[in-house]
């Protein structure tokens, strides 16, 4: 039965609860996500239950930016907040993991149905000014990168957890559940990469 549910659905997590120790190895090389002994006690099904999705450490000198589910910006835990289509930009910046980007991209992310490109440019500049903006008041800005009309993050100074699951990092990959940056259309294409790259 586990093996047919992860062949169906691979982002599903499963505790074995059994009186069976020797099926232990098989169940790790399901890579169950708990196996708990009987008899039964209930803080040992608390702790499994707790540990299916371990919050990830934040680095306590970076931002952090969380990918999965919907896109959120921390400061040593605290949301930061910014205007609406500011904190998009951000997003598809993060999303392009360091790689420059021009203001067609950007605007043809955004606003694809925009005729109007020379009023889209305008738009972001405004949008890249208010991003410095608000990373200024955290002392933060310089992680935006601009030169020769392209625009670009350092990822060495965020913390995020699409980067970490990128990198291998299993508690990171645990906190996917399906959904990348839900709140912005584009970001489509990156969940389904995700997706494909879990079920290899």
């Amino acid at each position: 039965l586990a093996v047919r549910i992860k062949q169906v659905s691979p982002l599903s997590k499963i505790v074995f609860v059994t009186g069976y120790s020797e099926y232990m190895p098989d169940a790790f090389r399901l890579h169950a996500s708990g196996y708990v002994l009987k008899p039964l006690e209930e803080g040992r099904i608390r702790e499994e239950i707790e540990n299916i999705y371990p919050p990830i450490q934040q680095a306590k000198d970076k931002l952090y930016i969380q990918c999965f589910g919907n896109f959120e910006v921390f400061w040593q835990q605290k949301p930061l907040m910014f205007r609406k289509q500011t904190k998009e930009l951000l997003a598809y910046l993060v999303d392009r993991r360091g790689e420059a980007c021009t203001a067609d991209q950007i605007a043809n992310a955004m606003w694809a149905d925009e005729t109007n490109m020379t009023a889209a440019k305008h738009r972001i500049r405004e949008l890249i000014r208010d991003l410095k903006k608000t990373l200024s008041q955290i002392g933060m800005e310089d992680m935006i990168l601009r030169r020769s009309g392209q625009i670009a993050i350092q990822k060495d100074r965020v913390d995020c957890d699409y980067y970490r699951m990128l990198d291998g990092d299993m508690q990171a990959a645990n906190a996917f559940h399906g959904e990348y940056m839900a709140q912005f259309s584009w970001a489509e294409i990156t969940t389904g990469s995700l997706l494909f790259h879990i079920r290899k």
